[in-house]
C-alpha cells in the first residue's frame, strides 16, 4: 500500500532513502542548526531528491558529465544523496529570495 502511494506520487523509495541520508548527513555535520532544522533536513532531503534526481541526472548527461550507464541505480542514488545534502541550503536560499521579493513588493 505504501509502495502504491509512492508510485502514485512518482517517488522512488531508493532515491527517497538516498535523499534522506543526505539530509541526515547535513543535519549531523553542523552544530549551528536548530533542532527544527535537524528534524526537517532529512525530510526535505528526501522530498527534494525524490522530485529533483531525475532532472538532475538528465541535466548532468546534457552537460556531458561522464556517468555510468551500466549502473543507473547507483547513479540515481548518488545524485539523490547530493541533492539531499544540499536541499535545505537550496530551500533556505529560495526562501530568502521570496522574502526579499515580497519585501520589495509590499
Amino acid at each position: 500500500m505504501f509502495r502504491d502511494l509512492l508510485d502514485a506520487l512518482g517517488l522512488n523509495p531508493v532515491i527517497l532513502a538516498a535523499g534522506a541520508a543526505g539530509g541526515l548527513l547535513r543535519a549531523l555535520s553542523s552544530k549551528q542548526h536548530s533542532l527544527r532544522e535537524r528534524i526537517v533536513s532529512p525530510l526535505c532531503g528526501a522530498l527534494a531528491a525524490g522530485y529533483l534526481t531525475a532532472p538532475g541526472v538528465h541535466m548532468l548527461r546534457t552537460l556531458s558529465v561522464p556517468l555510468p550507464f551500466d549502473n543507473a541505480q547507483a547513479t540515481f542514488g548518488a545524485v539523490g544523496f547530493l541533492i539531499g545534502v544540499s536541499a535545505m541550503w537550496i530551500s533556505d536560499a529560495l526562501m530568502v529570495l521570496v522574502l526579499r521579493r515580497l519585501g520589495r513588493a509590499g
